[in-house]
C-alpha cells in the first residue's frame, strides 16, 4: 500500500437509494430476481481484468510463489509475533444481514480496526521485518527508514521503538497530519516530501545510502528483495489467523490491492492451506491508482499512470511490488478498480449498523468489499466473478480509523460512537 489524497469529498447523502433487481440462479437452477437495495453502489463504473494467467484450479503453488513465501516463513513469524506483548488474533466477523441483502450464502470481515494497538494489518508486516533486521545486525548505531502514507511508517516506528534504534520516515505531500503525529508518537523523526508516494520512496533510498541508514519498505523493487519479503512474511500470520477461524474455506477473496503485498500474502497463505480448494482471488484498487490491474492486462508489472490522487490514501501506489507480482501474475483470478465515492459508502455502511454490529473500517479498507458489492450489483461482472446465492466471500477491512478526524470527515460521525454502539 502506498498513499495518496489524505481525504477527499464524500458523495451526497442526500442521494435516493438505488433499486435494482439482480438475477440469482436457486439449487434448482431457475433464474430468481433478488431485491438488491444497498445505496449508491449499483450507480458505480468498474473496471474489470480477468487474469488469462491465472493458474488452473487443479495446480497446487508451485515453485515461483514459494520462492517468494513459504509455509516455514509464516512459521517463524507467527511464532515471533504471538510473542509480542499485545498480540491476539483479529476478529473474522460474520455479516449475516448484509449477506442476505446482497443475496450471498455468507460474507465474512476480517477486521483490523484493533491489530496490536496500532489498527492496521501493517503493524505485522513492517515491525517484523525490524525485528528480523536487529537479530541479524544488532541494534546499535541501526536507523530504519521508509516511505508511508501512515500505516506501513507507524509500524516501522512502533517495532524501532521496541527494537531500540533509529528511525527516519517519509511522507509525500498529502499524508494527513494526523497520521504524521501517529508516526511521531513513537520517536520517529518524520520528514515531509513533496510530490507523491513514489517520490517519498525515492527520497528514503537516496537518503539510506548518503547517510548509511537501512530502508525497511512494504514493496520491492531490482536489488531490494529481502526486507519487503519479511514485510510480506508477516502480513502471512493474518491470513493464517483466517485460515483456523474460518468454518471452511471461502469460495470468493476480495482483497485491496496498493503495491501487492497483502494480496499475495493472502494469495499464497490460503493456496498453501486450502489448495485445490482455495477462493477465487480478486484484487481491488482505486480507478486512480490502479498498478496492478495495468500490470494484469499487460502481463507485466507496470506503473499506474495520474496523480495517484485517491481517498483511498493506503492504496495510492503507482508501481507494484515485484516480489507481490510474482505471486499474483497466476494467484489472482480477477482486478477491480472502483471509483472512491463507493468505498466511502461502505465506510459509512459498516458504521450504521444497518445490517449488522457496527464495524469501523478507515478509508483504505473497504476497497475489497465495496468491490463485491459492486459486483453483485452488476450482472455481467456478478456472472464474470462467479458470484451467486452459493458464494461465501472473505472480505478484508483492513484498518481502522488510523486518522480519527479524516474518519469522522468521511463518515459523519466519530469513530468512538461507532465503537460505542458496537
Amino acid at each position: 500500500m502506498g498513499a495518496g489524497r489524505a481525504h477527499g469529498t464524500p458523495p451526497n447523502r442526500r442521494h435516493p437509494t438505488p433499486v435494482c433487481a439482480t438475477l440469482i440462479r436457486s439449487p434448482s437452477g431457475d433464474a430468481q430476481p433478488v431485491p438488491y437495495t444497498l445505496p449508491l453502489l449499483s450507480a458505480h463504473p468498474v473496471t474489470h481484468i480477468a487474469n488469462p494467467r491465472a493458474a488452473d484450479p487443479a495446480r497446487p503453488i508451485g515453485p515461483r510463489e514459494r520462492a517468494v513465501l513459504t509455509v516455514e516463513g509464516m512459521t517463524t513469524a507467527r511464532d515471533a509475533i504471538r510473542a509480542w506483548e499485545g498480540y491476539a488474533p483479529t476478529p473474522l466477523r460474520r455479516l449475516d444481514g448484509l449477506a442476505a441483502a446482497a443475496g450471498l450464502a455468507a460474507l465474512y470481515l476480517k477486521d483490523e480496526s484493533t491489530r496490536l494497538g496500532l489498527g492496521s494489518f501493517k503493524a505485522l508486516g513492517g515491525a517484523y521485518a525490524v525485528e528480523r533486521l536487529v537479530g541479524r545486525r544488532g541494534a546499535e548505531g541501526l536507523t530504519v527508514c521508509c516511505a508511508t502514507d501512515g500505516n506501513h511508517g507507524r509500524s516501522v516506528a512502533w517495532g524501532a521503538h521496541r527494537q531500540n534504534c533509529g528511525c527516519v520516515i517519509y511522507v509525500h505531500g498529502t499524508v494527513s497530519p494526523g497520521r504524521c503525529e501517529a508516526i511521531a508518537r513513537w520517536g520517529a523523526d518524520v520528514r515531509r516530501v513533496l510530490g507523491t508516494y513514489d517520490d517519498s520512496v525515492r527520497a528514503a533510498a537516496e537518503d539510506a545510502v548518503a547517510h548509511g541508514w537501512v530502508v525497511v519498505s512494504d514493496t520491492s523493487y531490482p536489488g531490494y528483495m529481502n526486507i519487503p519479503r519479511d514485510v510480506m512474511q508477516g502480513y502471512t500470520v493474518m491470513a493464517d489467523e483466517i485460515v483456523t477461524q474460518i468454518d471452511r474455506p471461502p469460495t470468493h477473496i476480495f482483497v485491496q490491492g496498493g503495491v501487492g503485498g497483502l494480496a499475495a500474502a493472502v494469495t499464497a497463505q490460503t493456496w498453501e492451506a486450502w489448495g485445490t480448494d482455495r477462493p477465487r482471488i480478486v484484487v481491488v484498487e482505486p480507478d486512480r491508482a490502479a498498478c496492478l490491474l495495468a500490470s494484469a492486462r499487460t502481463g507485466r508489472p507496470v506503473m499506474a499512470l495520474g496523480a495517484l490522487d485517491t481517498v483511498m490514501s493506503g492504496l495510492a501506489c503507482g508501481a507494484p511490488s515485484l516480489l507481490a507480482w510474482e505471486v499474483l501474475d497466476e494467484g489472482a483470478h480477477n482486478f477491480l478498480a472502483v471509483p472512491d465515492a463507493p468505498a466511502v459508502e461502505v465506510m459509512r455502511l459498516l458504521a450504521s449498523g444497518r445490517y449488522d454490529a457496527p464495524v469501523v473500517a478507515g478509508d483504505s479498507a473497504t476497497a475489497g468489499l465495496a468491490g463485491c458489492l459492486l459486483a453483485l450489483a452488476n450482472p455481467t461482472l456478478r456472472g464474470a466473478l462467479g458470484l451467486d446465492r452459493d458464494s461465501r466471500v472473505l472480505a478484508l477491512s483492513t484498518e481502522g480509523a488510523t486518522d480519527p478526524d479524516v474518519y469522522a470527515e468521511l463518515v459523519g460521525r466519530p469513530a468512538a460512537s461507532v465503537v460505542a454502539a458496537s
